[in-house]
């Protein structure tokens, strides 16, 4: 049996530092929820307000197809999976 993947990365889960995702999101009525590493979960909430992520961002192909999303992917992924470190809030978001 193979590990589970983070939808984001792509890369295996493991079993320390995942959260939960809701693609549309929870404070808008979301409801189904998927397991994600903890960073990359920081990372789509430190990139994208609630409602961009309902409008725009509730797959996640439109998730990876974002530069900043895509970025990161390639700068996490020889990462181990358990890997975390704080992550910041974008300068996109911070000047919404």
């Amino acid at each position: 049996m193979t590990d589970p993947l983070c939808p984001l990365c792509g890369r295996p889960l493991g079993t320390i530092n995942i959260d939960r995702h809701h693609l549309i999101p929870k404070s808008l009525k979301g409801k189904e929820q998927f397991p994600i590493h903890k960073i990359c979960h920081r990372k789509i909430h430190a990139t994208f307000s609630e409602k961009e992520l309902l409008r725009s961002y509730h797959t996640w192909g439109a998730l990876q197809a974002d530069a900043d999303i895509g970025s990161f992917i390639g700068w996490v992924a020889n990462k181990p999976p358990e890997f975390y470190t704080r992550t910041f809030t974008s300068n996109k978001k911070k000047q919404r």
